[in-house]
């Protein structure tokens, strides 16, 4: 499947979730998903969110996960399955099938399995922590592309999602565009700070120079 591209999922991708992150603090938006972790330091993810929400398997027990032929391209698979960390709802063949369908990565708000595979393949999985036990019989799908939590961040459908060592931000939609333009400027003044650095100039007066305290300070609400 062709995969169009998304400028602003692209500007994303060439910031690091840290920029991103005092972008959002600047801004006063929540959107750091806390304790959410790639499996591998060398993951990194920008797409377009396609979420699910998971809840207790009923009697008798719903699917745990027949979507991924539905996940357009370039997505994120962002799952909620409430923080659990007694049963997972990914592993290998979920991988497989999203590595090979060009999806750009999966967030959990629990645990996954196969990890060697993830790490084999480099597709990017980011989740709490993994275990092997599987959710089959334990946990089903509730909905898709529905608002859902990631670490104590909320996640829209079509929200930007960025993840690299450090972890996983979401940008929401309705402030991609401020919360790009601050980082963008961060990003810029940090490299102007290391390279003032470079040149000689102490520490001190380059951040001074560059307004280095100033980049994370909360703007002030009109």
């Amino acid at each position: 499947m062709e995969q169009i591209i998304d400028a602003n999922v692209e500007r994303a991708a060439a910031l690091d979730t840290a920029t991103l992150s005092d972008a959002l603090d600047k801004l006063g938006i929540a959107g750091q998903c806390y304790r959410i972790k790639p499996r591998s330091g060398e993951f990194r993810m920008s797409g377009r969110a396609y979420t699910l929400q998971y809840g207790p398997a009923a009697n008798p027990p719903g699917t745990v996960g027949d979507y991924i032929d539905d996940v357009p391209p370039g997505s994120v698979i962002v799952l909620d399955n409430g923080g659990r960390e007694n049963a997972t709802v990914w592993g290998d063949i979920l991988t497989e099938i999203a590595y090979r369908r060009g999806v750009a990565g999966t967030v959990i708000d629990g645990v996954c399995r196969d990890v060697a595979l993830c790490t084999e393949l480099g597709y990017p999985v980011f989740s709490k922590d993994h275990w092997m036990r599987t959710g089959k019989d334990r946990v089903q799908v509730e909905a898709v592309n529905v608002p859902v939590n990631i670490g104590d961040a909320r996640v829209q459908p079509g929200d930007i999602v960025r993840g690299d060592a450090d972890g996983v931000i979401v940008i929401a939609r309705q402030h991609e565009e401020a919360v790009l333009d601050a980082a963008e400027a961060i990003g810029r003044a940090e490299d102007a700070i290391r390279a003032a650095v470079r040149d000689g100039m102490r520490l001190d007066e380059a951040r001074k120079q560059f307004r280095y305290h100033q980049l994370q300070t909360r703007e002030a609400q009109s």
